[in-house]
């Protein structure tokens, strides 16, 4: 599945406004590595978002992205991840990519929409989209989280995409799961009966599965230097 995702096609595969370029975007890591985040509050989203405007800015750059399989503290913040110590979710399954509320998000290939939800839990995706691509006879699916309110609105499950169409944007903490502004993209190879919604987020114990049923989307992104 991997090779197949990689020769998809060997330049970069968009997900958000084609306005940006390649050299637009800078890795980012918000996991216990970054010290940056011992340095505000980051159960805070408008914190965060003052923080990954500073970076940006530093970095003269307009989109942060990474997070592929990255183990994070920040899902502490709620009892959604957190049901019990033993079986903790904190392993990120997606790539974050982060920018401006009101981002165009765009389809990554041709396909057809899968399902969509707003899906409320604190710390969870909020409006979701979710699309079925079929590629050299391989089936599988791409996640768009994080998304505004009136991405769900006037969409159907079916309704034909094409690449790079337009299919939502980024919503504000107050839709998105109370987070900085961000599109969480995942790969899903078999969505288990899901709809509108699959796990973003894994335990460790559960981490061997997920990265086959989910694979790395930097395989079509392409985005350099990730960390």
């Amino acid at each position: 599945m991997k090779e197949i995702l990689n020769s998809i096609q060997k330049t970069s595969l968009k997900v958000i406004d084609t306005r940006f370029t390649i050299n637009d975007f800078i890795p980012i890591s918000i996991s216990t590595k970054n010290n940056d985040l011992n340095t505000f509050d980051v159960s805070s989203s408008e914190e965060w978002s003052t923080y990954l405007e500073r970076f940006l800015k530093e970095k003269n750059a307009k989109v942060a992205f990474g997070g592929y399989i990255e183990k994070r503290d920040i899902y502490k913040r709620s009892a959604y991840f957190n049901s019990s110590e033993e079986n903790e979710r904190n392993i990120h399954l997606g790539i974050d990519l982060w920018c401006d509320a009101g981002t165009k998000v765009l389809s990554v290939l041709d396909g057809e929409i899968h399902s969509f939800k707003n899906n409320l839990n604190h710390g969870d995706y909020g409006p979701t989209i979710i699309i079925k691509h079929q590629v050299k006879d391989i089936e599988f699916y791409s996640l768009y989280g994080h998304l505004s309110l009136d991405s769900l609105e006037n969409i159907k499950v079916g309704q034909k995409v094409t690449q790079e169409e337009v299919i939502g944007y980024l919503g504000e903490n107050t839709v998105n799961g109370d987070y900085a502004p961000h599109l969480h993209f995942q790969l899903i190879v078999d969505m288990q009966g899901k709809q509108g919604d699959y796990p973003g987020v894994c335990s460790k114990e559960d981490v061997d599965f997920y990265k086959q049923n989910c694979p790395n989307p930097n395989l079509l992104l392409k985005l350099p230097n990730e960390i």
